[in-house]
């Protein structure tokens, strides 16, 4: 996930157009710096990078959003034979 400016009023307008209001984001191998900086001021919403992702943080959130990269590292972290 990526934005242009570390505003934190245009990122809350977007979760909200998209019903985020609880929300644990897993953003790939590293977080974007003005993502992380727009949304550490935000209520209820977390972001990690893949390598954070645990059970506690996807347990206390609603809703999970992972970028096409996290999956990929996801998938290949936990490949059967990897």
């Amino acid at each position: 996930a990526v934005v242009e400016a570390p505003k934190t009023q245009a990122l809350l307008a977007s979760f909200e157009k998209l019903g985020l209001k609880n929300a644990l984001f897993i953003a790939g191998p590293e977080v974007d710096t003005n993502f992380a900086l727009a949304s550490r001021n935000i209520p209820n919403i977390d972001v990690l990078p893949n390598a954070g992702l645990n059970v506690y943080d996807i347990l206390r959130r609603e809703k999970l959003v992972l970028t096409k990269s996290a999956v990929e590292a996801i998938e290949a972290r936990f490949a059967v034979g990897a």
